[in-house]
């Protein structure tokens, strides 16, 4: 452990009120275990109502940011530290609210040549009239670990659009984009360094939040078996999209590969600045695959925290 880090009091933000709250909270106690474990002294903070002023009397040294989606991940609460001097986890406020921004990050990476879906932006009160041809998806401009995410495979599920549309609480713009039939892939870049690149094969054909979280809703291959010239090139596009965006600590970057197109085929779907921390989340399992514990994963966010991010 570095002497930066020692006797340090590190208090584990989690919870929220974002339509993550289920997941962070899962989040926030694995990291508060892991970090107990090791000797630290924690607090753990549930970010709701008055948490700011439990966060001032706490006065901690660093913060672990365990928050997912709305303003634990969006860079407001980045801007909030930042304000007050506290040291914290992950990624910045640029990177945190531009990576969130999925219009915005789509934007990115078609400035610097990385392909992505193609896609268009409707206003939600239109949703059920689009004539756009399937398969699509429906996304949230803003949000994480698929909730709001809807997969739009064929006429019968064309016909559940208006449902969508009527029970929408994500805000009054959607983003449409193409669906790529063919494999889930994801990557990691831990230390600075991509990780090795994982299959996920959901078992209802679309890796949506109950894939992610229930107990037997999708399987994960390391090393994902997929030509190397694939395998690379998910590696150098994960790098690639951390350093364009400026994140710090860990990414997770997810794609679709289409292999009857090659590697015209691979498409980026997005970054994520937060990935989840759970027992069925991504990166604690791509980590482990290079021999890097839970505890290391963490250990090693803790000695990353800084200001001015």
């Amino acid at each position: 452990m570095s002497r930066w880090v020692h006797n340090k009091h590190i208090a584990v933000l989690m919870g929220g009120d974002s339509s993550e709250r289920d997941v962070s909270l899962s989040s926030g106690n694995n990291v508060l275990y892991s970090l107990s474990n090791m000797g630290f002294k924690t607090t753990a903070i549930d970010c709701i109502e008055d948490f700011l002023d439990v966060l001032m009397e706490v006065n901690p040294d660093i913060c672990f940011n365990a928050l997912h989606g709305g303003d634990g991940e969006n860079g407001s609460m980045q801007r909030l530290l930042e304000r007050e001097g506290i040291h914290y986890t992950h990624s910045g406020v640029t990177a945190s609210m531009n990576a969130m921004n999925k219009l915005f990050s789509k934007n990115l990476f078609l400035e610097n040549d990385i392909n992505t879906p193609p896609y268009e932006i409707v206003n939600v009160d239109k949703l059920n009239m689009i004539q756009r041809k399937n398969p699509f998806v429906i996304k949230p401009i803003n949000g994480g670990s698929s909730k709001g995410v809807y997969a739009i495979l064929n006429e019968s599920d064309k016909l559940g659009i208006s449902g969508i549309q009527n029970f929408w609480c994500y805000g009054d713009k959607v983003l449409i984009e193409d669906y790529i039939e063919g494999k889930e892939l994801t990557c990691a870049v831990f230390n600075g360094n991509p990780t090795g690149v994982m299959e996920v094969i959901a078992k209802n054909n679309f890796y949506d939040y109950d894939s992610k979280y229930s107990d037997d809703g999708s399987e994960h291959i390391i090393p994902a078996e997929i030509p190397s010239e694939i395998y690379s090139l998910v590696q150098d596009i994960s790098l690639k999209t951390h350093k364009i965006f400026g994140c710090r600590g860990v990414t997770r970057s997810d794609f679709r590969w289409n292999n009857k197109l090659n590697s015209k085929g691979l498409f980026i779907l997005e970054i994520n600045t937060q990935p989840g921390m759970t027992s069925k989340s991504l990166v604690p399992e791509l980590v482990k695959k290079l021999g890097f514990s839970f505890n290391d994963l963490v250990l090693s966010l803790v000695e990353g925290a800084s200001c001015n991010r």
